[in-house]
């Protein structure tokens, strides 16, 4: 039992290297590549704070990493956490992604708050 633990240890240590191993690769490349800037806010990055910029797979495949960089786009920590929180609400169903036309998915809030606030507006000044 001892020598199964220790061999499946040693499996997800490996396992583990390796994948650090390939994340400094395209993450050094996407750098290299790309200005230091979130492609969602817009944040500029520097030397001090590029740890906090990372490599988001667009098709969310860890293991595609194509060599031009089409897969990867650099995000900073909240709008990758953000993007894929939004993948996760998409996948149980809660919002879809499907931005296509005529797709009948709806990507936008319904809700209105202010849809009655002209006439509201108005009945104030007529009566108030």
């Amino acid at each position: 039992m001892k020598s199964d633990n220790n061999k499946l240890d040693r499996v997800v240590s490996e396992s583990r290297r390796a994948r650090d191993l390939s994340e400094q690769s395209y993450r050094e490349q996407a750098l290299k590549m790309y200005p230091h800037i979130c492609g969602r806010c817009a944040r500029e990055f520097t030397r001090m704070n590029l740890h906090e910029l990372t490599v988001h797979h667009r098709d969310h495949n860890h293991d595609n990493n194509p060599p031009d960089g089409s897969n990867w786009e650099l995000l900073c920590i909240y709008c990758h956490d953000n993007e894929h929180q939004r993948q996760l609400e998409a996948q149980q169903g809660n919002t879809s992604v499907d931005k296509s036309p005529g797709s009948g998915k709806s990507t936008t809030a319904t809700f209105n708050p202010f849809a009655d606030l002209k006439s509201m507006l108005e009945g104030k000044q007529k009566g108030g």
